[in-house]
């Protein structure tokens, strides 16, 4: 007997999942669609992205839906475009031998007067995300009084996203319903409200641990300065050749500076953000689904509800600020049973994330060095020699040209034309990874960097706060909390007018009458010339590296540099 029909699906259902080649019920699908199948119970589903889920609520949708009545019975509400579309793909399939059942997906950045005139048709499954919805119903082109079961995909994702209102709204317009099915990866405050305040004792599965990770993805983090992450990123790529995978950054501005860095260098990759129109965003998906790009990078927010199988490798060329974020990152990879990498390129102030993250997905992290320039080489020479070996030579008329070949080279011993052949392909990884340095922080380095990370709380200079080599120059500023500032307005001040990346600063001490900072070394002088003389609430600002003696330029000086320039951070930036 095939597994799903054990569970109490009718025939078709089951016929339509066999052609599938689907026999053997997944663990969230095999404790979820016996309960679901009774169409009275609130459900929350606990379950990694990529464990089957769509099935697990899809399948009893189905048979629950009656054929017979042409408007909505079923409700689907997601986070993404792409994640609406792909669950009404799969629900298409699953309908194969059920006649009469019809599915439209609602979304933004398609026309809405065509879903309007597909849902007027009668439609019993809506597909949905939350903004095109709510615009469907203030338009009074939906009618949810009939909708007799709710289900929430992703509902973390959502919550993530700000849709919490959207979520609210919807639900307290399915007032007819008979049950709320609430699926997620994760379970956060924000979910868990949601079935307090809008499901009666709803029944719980979890699929492994509560935020656990997938078991059969490899989470690995390597540890390197802040101003040397690119050229890691860099080397892991060069290092994995057949790697197909995708990189996250936190900001659109980082996923397209990385991008046009490696495009310029040759790699096949497209950036995935908010400021691309959604007929770039589809190009760009189109494109990696069929594998003419290798690499996609990716700002969290862009990558939500990306569905795309055989990813060998996710990178996280910053970790998120939300931890929970890694989850679905990390999600990507591994799915359907297969194994999957999740590598996170970190910096020493970044390894307490690492053990918070170890506890939250409960799974160890296991610590990877970023391979040197020989090791690079070494690995792309024998992935070329493969290459070689297994090349089809079985089309094309390769032997009329044969005789000329072996004239050409009569002369030239075999190891020689492999040489030659080596030499061709690898001249620009040898001479690029000729002088290559060590990226790995040594261990005594990691013990310099974490000493003495605790807050000052007495008066004085904080001893905690001492030089010490960890890649970071540590400069003296004459502003402080007198001046109306807190943490995060001087963290913006210093980042608005050097420029700078937030990852290039460390520990940040800020006193009353002034404040300590860390910068990377490399960056140092440059926030130096660009805050030091300038003006602050009609004052000079002096800035100089702490630990070299606080020295007072002249005020000629400084106007020349800074002129008479005033900032107002603290109250609100003039």
């Amino acid at each position: 007997m095939n597994g799903f029909q054990a569970l109490g699906l009718n025939d078709n259902i089951v016929q339509s999942v066999t052609e599938l080649g689907f026999t053997t019920p997944t663990p969230i699908q095999e404790q979820a669609i016996p309960v679901l199948l009774s169409g009275t119970t609130d459900f929350v589903g606990l379950a990694q992205t990529g464990t089957g889920k769509t099935a697990a609520f899809g399948l009893p949708l189905l048979q629950l839906i009656e054929a017979a009545d042409k408007f909505p019975q079923a409700l689907i509400v997601c986070p993404t475009r792409e994640l609406c579309l792909q669950i009404t793909s799969d629900l298409l399939t699953f309908t194969k031998h059920s006649k009469g059942i019809l599915t439209e997906a609602v979304y933004g950045g398609a026309s809405i007067t065509m879903q309007i005139r597909n849902l007027k048709r009668g439609v019993q499954i809506v597909v949905a995300t939350p903004g095109r919805l709510i615009d469907l119903i203030e338009r009074k082109a939906i009618d949810l009084q009939k909708v007799k079961y709710v289900v929430l995909d992703e509902a973390d994702e959502m919550l993530n996203m700000g849709f919490r209102d959207d979520i609210d709204f919807v639900l307290k317009n399915t007032i007819n319903r008979e049950s709320i099915w609430l699926f997620s990866a994760t379970m956060p405050p924000m979910v868990r409200a949601i079935a307090k305040n809008f499901m009666e004792n709803p029944k719980e599965v979890t699929v492994g641990k509560k935020n656990s990770g997938n078991a059969n993805i490899d989470h690995q983090y390597a540890v390197t300065l802040s101003h040397h992450r690119f050229e890691a990123l860099k080397r892991v790529i060069d290092f994995n050749p057949g790697m197909y995978g995708i990189i996250f950054t936190r900001t659109k501005a980082d996923a397209q500076d990385v991008c046009e860095k490696l495009a310029k260098a040759g790699y096949d990759i497209e950036a995935l953000h908010g400021d691309l129109t959604q007929q770039q965003r589809d190009k760009v998906m189109a494109r990696f689904r069929n594998r003419s790009l290798q690499l996609l990078i990716a700002t969290d927010v862009a990558a939500r509800g990306i569905d795309v199988d055989g990813i060998t490798h996710v990178i996280n060329y910053e970790l998120p600020d939300d931890m929970e974020v890694y989850t679905h990152r990390s999600g990507r990879t591994a799915r359907a049973g297969k194994t999957g990498i999740c590598l996170s390129i970190c910096h020493t102030r970044e390894i307490y994330k690492i053990r918070q993250l170890e506890k939250m997905i409960n799974a160890p992290f296991h610590k990877v060095d970023i391979p040197s320039g020989k090791e690079v080489c070494r690995k792309q020479f024998f992935h070329f020699m493969d290459n070689l070996s297994q090349a089809d030579i079985s089309h094309g008329e390769y032997e009329t040209y044969l005789p000329d070949l072996m004239e050409k080279f009569k002369d030239v011993s075999k190891e020689e034309i492999l040489q030659r052949v080596a030499a061709l392909e690898f001249n620009h990884f040898l001479k690029y990874y000729e002088h290559a340095e060590d990226l790995n922080i040594k261990a005594d380095m990691r013990r310099q960097d974490t000493a003495g990370m605790h807050l000052n709380t007495g008066k004085g200079r904080d001893r905690s706060f001492t030089k010490r080599d960890n890649g970071f120059t540590r400069l003296f500023v004459n502003l402080g909390t007198k001046d109306g500032f807190y943490k995060a307005s001087f963290l913006q001040f210093v980042l608005d007018e050097s420029n700078l990346k937030k990852d290039m600063l460390g520990k940040i001490d800020l006193r009353e009458m002034n404040t300590w900072l860390e910068v990377d070394k490399a960056e140092a002088q440059k926030m130096i010339r660009a805050i030091d003389g300038k003006r602050f609430n009609n004052r000079i600002v002096r800035m100089n590296e702490a630990d070299g003696g606080f020295k007072r330029p002249s005020d000629e000086g400084a106007s020349q540099r800074g002129g008479k320039r005033s900032f107002s951070y603290a109250k609100g930036r003039k």
